[in-house]
């Protein structure tokens, strides 16, 4: 019995060391993990609408009726994450979509659109697809296929439908579907709010 009692108090004190150290270290963590995502998004904002200064992109409230609108019609899993003027939209609008649909899990997207529409640039914030075939989403070679092109929609060549063909990334269709996807969210977003 006091062999239980012993080793109990041990694993107890264990756990909360432990737990102490953990908690630390998310704390000291916190800050920087944060400010790096935060510098990551205004790289891509930056990336979208090169010719803008930092000072130009303000950020404004998501409506959150037209987002889920947007995804719905599309039928894709899609959330507008953040929504962003240039130059009070004078220049266009950044609109960073979430897909839920990718082969390695969510596809984070930033969409540049300019004032008439078309899409002025691409930059992913996160995606996690397989190496070699659905990485290829963040060359140029795929997703320039968006940018400069002024269109209600696009649509992957393969599966045919209505908008702009888009040719799909070989051996990653998934891939090229959400990527797809999360522009059409961003673009339908755009048609419908501003």
């Amino acid at each position: 019995m006091n062999k239980i009692i012993k080793n109990t108090i041990i694993l107890t004190v264990i756990t909360l060391v432990s737990g102490l150290l953990l908690g630390l270290a998310y704390e000291v963590t916190k800050a920087p993990i944060a400010q790096s995502q935060e510098n990551a998004k205004k790289e891509a904002w930056q990336a979208v609408f090169p010719d803008a200064d930092l000072d130009a992109f303000e950020q404004m409230d998501v409506d959150t009726d037209i987002a889920s609108q947007a995804a719905a019609d599309l039928g894709v899993d899609a959330t507008v994450d953040e929504v962003c003027a240039v130059d009070g939209g004078d220049a266009g609008y950044v609109v960073t979509v979430t897909d839920g649909e990718g082969y390695g899990g969510d596809i984070q997207v930033v969409v540049g659109i300019t004032s008439d529409g078309t899409v002025s640039g691409i930059s992913f914030l996160s995606i996690s697809e397989t190496a070699g075939l659905g990485m290829n989403a963040t060359n140029e070679s795929f997703y320039g296929q968006y940018v400069g092109v002024q269109t209600e929609k696009f649509a992957v060549s393969k599966d045919g439908g209505d908008g702009e063909p888009i040719d799909a990334i070989s051996g990653a269709t998934i891939t090229s579907r959400a990527v797809t996807g999360a522009v059409n969210t961003a673009l339908a977003y755009f048609q419908n709010a501003f």
